[in-house]
């Protein structure tokens, strides 16, 4: 059987769509300090491994929510790979804004939605602690749909606050990999050294103390 979170953790490292980096760590806008930088935008550019990837987010979401009726893909991320799920599954697809765009229908869910009761998954790129999900999910709820799934291709799979939001909002999580997958992967196929390795391992298991101990050494993202 293919390993579908270690296949997809290493297409995220061969296209460089996770970077790591200890000696001179990233700083992201959030101010967050990480020595491990993903970036799935990059991911639309390759058009043979982001296929491959689609395929295993739509086989993962045929067995866990069979009775879906639309692919919905958040502002802007998560509209391409909304696009590529709703083809493999022949959905419909809708994209949400992350506010209402202000003038004619001032409509923040763009496409078509039947009134009442409709299975939704909700699709972004990433997900890091899950709440930016909000805003779209209650847009789609408030305008009739059921979200009971959410999609990632890459979840940071290190904090809490992920899996307590996503409960909160009654929200299972569906991803293809996570850092530790990316982390296992890079390991046995030796694509950095032993000294990233183990301080990027340091980072996922306590980042708030990594940072505080490293943030001498950062950069701009």
């Amino acid at each position: 059987m293919i390993n579908i979170a270690a296949e997809s953790a290493q297409i995220l490292l061969d296209t460089k769509s996770v970077l790591f980096n200890a000696r001179e760590p990233f700083t992201f806008t959030s101010g967050r300090i990480s020595p491990v930088y993903v970036d799935c935008r990059r991911l639309i550019s390759f058009p043979k491994e982001r296929s491959i990837l689609m395929d295993f987010g739509a086989d993962i979401l045929r067995k866990a929510c069979p009775d879906l009726d639309y692919c919905a893909g958040g502002e802007t991320a998560g509209i391409p790979y909304a696009a590529f799920m709703a083809e493999r599954l022949n959905l419909p697809m809708l994209y949400v804004r992350k506010k209402p765009k202000g003038f004619g229908r001032m409509a923040q869910i763009e496409g078509v939605m039947d009134e009442g009761g409709k299975n939704v998954v909700l699709i972004e790129d990433l997900q890091t602690d899950g709440g930016s999900k909000k805003v779209f999910i209650d847009a789609l709820r408030e305008a009739g749909a059921v979200v009971e799934h959410s999609f990632v291709v890459f979840h940071y799979g290190i904090f809490q606050a992920s899996e307590d939001n996503m409960k909160a909002m009654g929200v299972k999580l569906h991803a293809l990999t996570t850092w530790w997958d990316v982390l296992a992967v890079a390991r046995e196929k030796q694509y950095f050294d032993e000294e990233t390795l183990n301080s990027v391992e340091a980072f996922l298991k306590a980042p708030d103390v990594w940072a505080e101990a490293n943030k001498h050494l950062a950069k701009t993202a």
